[in-house]
């Protein structure tokens, strides 16, 4: 076991992030409540053996597409697009979140909702205030379940996926370790579905401008927004803020514990603090 993987053992605050695409099934849209309830296992799990636990969860337009028996977004006016995109996610939000009370329940864990967007961030004030929230949370031995606050998000003010919001929330609550769970394993060296020669790469010792450039023109599932360049942000972010991340396959979320065993599955990249990397500049920049 090389000592980046053995390190991540001793991880005490840990963020993992959830994709759509991997929290639905495939043939309907309808929500996948065998990996829910897994997932919610694996987390609790982790909290009750004393680390804190933030869970990035996608999936609310979905949730809320499908209550609506809605299909496709794409085909309204763009205006009209995003005032039913906020419609969708303010119904699937609550029945997102209720379904996951439930579960957590199930395993007497309590939950919490945050719901987030760039101006969290960028602004002081309300930086100060969701860094105090998470923190009292934490202490309670709460769970924190944040999404980006689609109902009121525009593309002014909006993150714009979840790769990139979770580990805006790894740096906001000093993680030291991100999750993403997805529905590829890692990175390789070129779109494995387009080049059969591509390379996995398992571990990523530091983000180079050459590592950055294996995200570019890699797109994600039909479901979700982030492909690998989302996650390639992600891990900017994240490494820059002193948070080690790991992306994985989500099509076994089981691979949570073994990845915090040590095991070799998915791609680690490694954290290098940067004392110059501005959170609220960063996210001020995005979509720019």
């Amino acid at each position: 076991m090389i000592a980046e993987r053995a390190a991540l053992k001793d991880r005490k605050r840990i963020v993992v992030k959830i994709g759509s695409s991997s929290l639905q099934h495939a043939e309907t849209g309808d929500l996948d409540y065998t990996k829910l309830d897994i997932l919610v296992r694996e987390l609790c799990d982790m909290r009750n053996s004393g680390k804190d636990v933030v869970l990035v969860t996608s999936g609310a337009i979905a949730v809320g597409k499908k209550a609506v028996h809605m299909q496709e977004l794409q085909k309204h006016a763009e205006d009209y697009a995003i005032s039913v995109k906020q419609a969708c996610a303010a119904i699937g939000q609550a029945r997102l979140m209720m379904t996951y009370q439930k579960i957590f329940a199930e395993y007497n864990q309590v939950a919490a909702q945050i719901l987030m967007t760039k101006n969290t961030v960028v602004n002081n004030l309300n930086r100060y205030n969701a860094t105090n929230t998470f923190s009292e949370l934490f202490k309670l031995g709460v769970i924190p379940i944040v999404n980006e606050n689609d109902t009121v998000a525009t593309y002014e003010i909006e993150i714009g996926d979840n790769d990139t919001l979770s580990a805006i929330v790894a740096a906001l609550v000093d993680a030291d370790l991100l999750i993403l769970l997805s529905d590829i394993d890692g990175l390789y060296t070129d779109d494995p579905h387009k080049n059969p020669n591509a390379e996995f790469i398992d571990l990523v010792p530091e983000l180079t401008t050459e590592y950055m450039e294996m995200g570019k023109g890699t797109t994600g599932s039909k479901v979700g927004t982030g492909g690998m360049n989302t996650k390639m942000v992600a891990a900017r972010i994240a490494t820059s803020s002193g948070t080690d991340m790991v992306i994985a396959n989500s099509k076994d979320v089981k691979v949570l514990h073994h990845i915090l065993e040590g095991e070799n599955l998915g791609t680690l990249f490694v954290s290098h603090k940067n004392e110059n990397f501005n959170l609220p500049d960063f996210v001020d920049s995005l979509h720019k």
